[in-house]
Order: structure tokens, then sequence, then C-alpha cells
């Protein structure tokens, strides 16, 4: 009887950290506290533990997927979740073009067909909170958003063409040991299309309209505002059958804790 709890208590102290393990080409993210930068009446927005994919979606990743799972190859993607610009640099249902790098991030996909892609690996997309919170950090700090070299670094990237055509990891880690959250392509997020509430009334329709127009980044007094105004109005401007040469996608994962 004492040998069976024995091997019992052995087998619970192997399983115990695996609950809680870190997921290939994934890493932890601790959870906290943030304040997004889409308005001076912002209020704080606490963030929970989860798992982020260390890299984009690349167009070696997708075309595995297509093939495991043929209603996404570019020949039979019902058109209502995926527009007539879906995997438009891919030359057949299961080959990008030759001009493209397998190791390049995947462009040219619907937020149907990213999430899909997401919920295929029992992951997720990540929700804008989510994405934002990680994305505040540079090489060496996890909120960096009040280092001007930063900022400009950021809109730099945004002002340069064809960086989707680059290979995922061309830019250093972050202090998360995330790459390529800025620099590379815009991402979906799960909620991309939420409504954002710049006071804490909806009856500040215009101000809350205005985050999505040229004026409000030109109003912004600070490199963050605009860096993050750009970011909030693209997703404004998005319909969730897009599918554009800029923007790619990346997974989350939920932690499970041991007590759930």
């Amino acid at each position: 009887m004492n040998k069976q709890i024995f091997r019992l208590l052995l087998l619970f102290l192997m399983i115990q950290p695996l609950l809680n393990a870190q997921t290939k080409d994934m890493v932890i993210i601790k959870g906290g506290q943030y304040i997004p930068l889409y308005g001076k009446k912002s209020t704080l927005v606490k963030v929970k533990d989860f798992e982020m994919d260390i890299y984009p979606v690349s167009n070696k990743d997708y075309k595995n997927f297509v093939k495991q799972y043929p209603k996404w190859q570019k020949s039979k993607a019902i058109k209502l979740f995926a527009d007539e610009m879906y995997l438009t640099n891919w030359k057949n249902d299961v080959q990008i073009k030759d001009t493209e790098l397998d190791n390049s991030p995947v462009t040219y996909v619907s937020w149907y067909a990213a999430k899909d892609y997401c919920e295929c690996q029992n992951k997720r997309l990540p929700t804008i909170d989510e994405w934002e919170y990680v994305a505040m950090a540079d090489e060496t700090t996890k909120d960096a958003r009040s280092k001007p070299t930063f900022n400009k670094q950021i809109l730099s990237w945004y002002e340069t063409p064809k960086t989707n055509e680059n290979s995922i990891g061309s830019h250093p880690k972050n202090a998360w040991g995330v790459y390529d959250l800025h620099g590379l392509v815009w991402e979906w997020t799960l909620d991309f299309n939420a409504v954002l509430i710049s006071g804490e009334s909806r009856k500040d329709v215009d101000n809350d309209s205005n985050l999505f127009c040229g004026s409000a980044s030109l109003n912004a007094t600070d490199l963050m505002n605009y860096a993050a105004f750009m970011r909030y109005a693209f997703r404004g401007s998005l319909k969730a059958n897009y599918s554009m040469k800029n923007l790619g996608f990346r997974c989350v994962k939920d932690i499970i804790k041991k007590d759930q």
C-alpha cells in the first residue's frame, strides 16, 4: 500500500510542472495592468496571464494548415469569409508564388481564416489589450512607451514599404521574448472591431469616432499616442473578410491554472 501511495505521489510531482509548462514556440506573458493610449481618459485595463506565439504565423505554417484543412485553400474559401484578395500572393491552393518566402509572415488572410487557424491549434487570436500589452515592450523594458527612441522607431517602421516581404525574426525580440510585433506586418486581433470608448459615457460619440480619423493622430501631443492612434485607426477600417498584403497574425493561448 505504501509503495502504491509513493508511486502516485511521484507521478503527481512529475505531472504538476507540466500543467503550467510553456508551450513550444510560445512565451508566457505575466498579466498585469496598463492604460491604453487611445484617449486621455482611458481607464486602467487588467490583462490576465496568457501565452503568445514568439513569431507571427509564416507562409510555411499556413501552407501546412491549408493542406490539412482544404476549406481554407485559395480556390475553396467562401467569399463571405475571405474576399477576392485572399491568398492573392499564392500561385495555387498549396504553393506560394516564387517571389514569396516560406519564412515570411503569411498575409492576405482574413480574420475568419486567422481565427480558425488559431482554433485548430487549440489557440486563439489575441485581444487588442493582450496585443497592446505585449507590444509596449522594447528589447529591455516591458513598458517602453515613454522612450522617445522606441516610439520614433515604431513610426519609422510603419512608414517603411514592403516589410511584409521580410523574414520573421527580422527584428530583435522584446523584453517578453516576442519578435516582430512592430516593423513586419499589422496583425489581426480577436476584437479588432470593438468599439473604443474615449470617455466614460457612450454619449461622447464625436470624441470616440475621432479615434478613427486622421485628425485624431494630428492632435496627439506625443509620439506614443500617435503610434497608438495609427494602430487603432487601421483596425477600425477593417472588416472581417478583408485580406491585405501588410496584415498577418499570430496566436495566443489561455493558461490553465493548476487549481482549475
